[in-house]
């Protein structure tokens, strides 16, 4: 018999939607792998179809202007609250690149899953209309539900508890049932790296007393990041400040190019496999509001988040600045730099911040979403819960 085929669809609309679909995939495959034929699939570039692909290089687009642009993003997703989850989705999907709904449906029907599995709104949509409709799985990374991501799934999963409450309140066809609240579902790197600074300062080769920033703005480096950096160095500041400017190449070059006091150890970086790795050996993280915001509170590091690009992002940055205690919302280039200065003369400050960062951290790994998911197969699928008792005999 044919095992079930179960689909993993990557979207390239921020390393927001990316990571916590590699999570989950990698804690599936590690529970369930051998019980299903997993399908990892970059869905809009791997069929080259060049409408899929404009689609996908206009949501890219539109997250960058969202970034460049604070009002262009409030408004999006005003109008997205405001038309709700139906007729937000199908403008969405029917605007950003004409007649693009129709090859995403047809190649969901190519590779016909028997579960699709995203954590962003586009795939969930095309499994949703696809002709033998598969089960869906939706995780929302975000601090709620917005209308986008509550569009009609089997399971919907969400991390924050104020958003799960809030989503049982607002949306009537989501119920204990068919919404889940789970653990952040953080790529499984985080876990193999250690919180003790020192000993990440030394990996890392960093000064191991100085005072240590790393600043990054999300996978496309947009944000007030550039204004940050300048103004320390202006200053000479003993520290160390490290840049991550993500695909923002420009930027990056730009960083490089710039003379620093003897200070401040200045080390940009541009598309890094190693942010996890610097992030556990800083002292402070800085940077817009987002999903990233996780991982330096995996850590215990405290954030200071300098953006709020959308109503999204917004939601997101009350999430840690009210709930967990472990961030500050500060948005003045000269009042960000004014807080690192007192953090630095009065540690004292920052280190109730930190406590509650590292007190955050049960609530992270992609395990019980993996188990979720299983669980929603077993529904059309109940032989293979036979089969794992059998292998557990």
């Amino acid at each position: 018999m044919n095992k079930p085929k179960i689909l993993f669809p990557f979207t390239e609309a921020g390393l927001g939607h990316i990571m916590p679909l590699r999570a989950i995939l990698d804690a599936f495959r590690t529970k369930y792998g051998d019980k299903v034929e997993i399908v990892e699939s970059w869905f809009f570039t791997e069929s080259g179809d060049p409408t899929l692909e404009r689609f996908e290089k206009a949501m890219c687009l539109f997250v960058k202007e969202q970034n460049k642009h604070n009002k262009f993003g409030l408004a999006s997703t005003w109008a997205m609250n405001f038309f709700g989850r139906r007729v937000g989705m199908w403008y969405t999907m029917h605007t950003l690149s004409p007649f693009s709904v129709s090859h995403g449906i047809r190649y969901m029907e190519k590779l016909a899953p028997d579960l699709v599995v995203s954590t962003h709104w586009a795939t969930h949509y095309y499994a949703r209309h696809a002709k033998n409709r598969p089960l869906t799985a939706m995780y929302c990374p975000d601090a709620h539900i917005n209308p986008l991501f509550a569009y009609p799934s089997d399971l919907t999963m969400v991390s924050m508890r104020p958003g799960y409450d809030m989503a049982l309140e607002q949306y009537r066809h989501l119920n204990p049932d068919n919404l889940k609240l789970v653990p952040f579902c953080i790529r499984k790197e985080a876990f193999a790296i250690s919180s003790d600074k020192a000993k990440n300062r030394e990996e890392m080769g960093l000064p191991k007393d100085k005072f240590t920033i790393v600043l990054a703005e999300g996978g496309y480096g947009i944000g007030k990041m550039q204004a940050i950096c300048e103004e320390i160095i202006r200053l000479d500041l003993p520290v160390t400040l490290i840049p991550v400017c993500g695909k923002n190449e420009e930027l990056f070059e730009h960083f490089k190019s710039l003379p620093t006091g003897e200070n401040i150890t200045f080390l940009p970086q541009g598309f890094s496999q190693d942010i996890l790795h610097y992030i556990a050996a800083s002292d402070l993280f800085l940077g817009k509001s987002g999903n990233i915001i996780a991982e330096p509170t995996f850590y215990g590091v405290p954030s200071i988040i300098t953006k709020h690009t959308t109503h999204i992002e917004r939601i997101i940055a009350e999430y840690y600045v009210e709930t967990v205690g472990c961030a500050l919302n500060i948005f003045e280039v000269g009042d960000i730099v004014g807080k690192i200065v007192e953090f630095i003369e009065h540690p004292d400050k920052l280190a109730p911040l930190a406590q509650r960062a590292r007190a955050h951290r049960e609530n992270y790994g992609a395990e019980k979403t993996a188990d979720e998911i299983f669980a929603l197969l077993l529904t059309r699928f109940p032989e293979l819960k036979e089969d794992s008792s059998t292998a557990n005999e």
